[in-house]
């Protein structure tokens, strides 16, 4: 799950191939803002048919976090 996470930072979100690791912090690494988590959010529902809690979001710190939370609950 994190290969196909990774692909989408690179091609939907022009991140940088070297800064994604699975313990690359969305915000303190990468930058993020709430519109790009919000993007993160949209792109993965409809690439991996899940859907995010609003509650379970404040947990998702890396892209580690995310790439768990899609292979629980796809």
């Amino acid at each position: 799950m994190f290969e196909k996470l990774k692909n989408i930072l690179i091609e939907e979100m022009s991140i940088n191939p070297h800064d994604i690791t699975p313990d690359a912090e969305l915000i303190n690494d990468l930058g993020f803002n709430s519109l790009e988590l919000a993007d993160l959010v949209v792109l993965c529902e409809d690439r991996f048919d899940v859907v995010f809690d609003e509650n379970d979001l404040s947990g998702l710190i890396t892209i580690g976090d995310v790439a768990n939370y899609i292979e629980l609950n796809s």
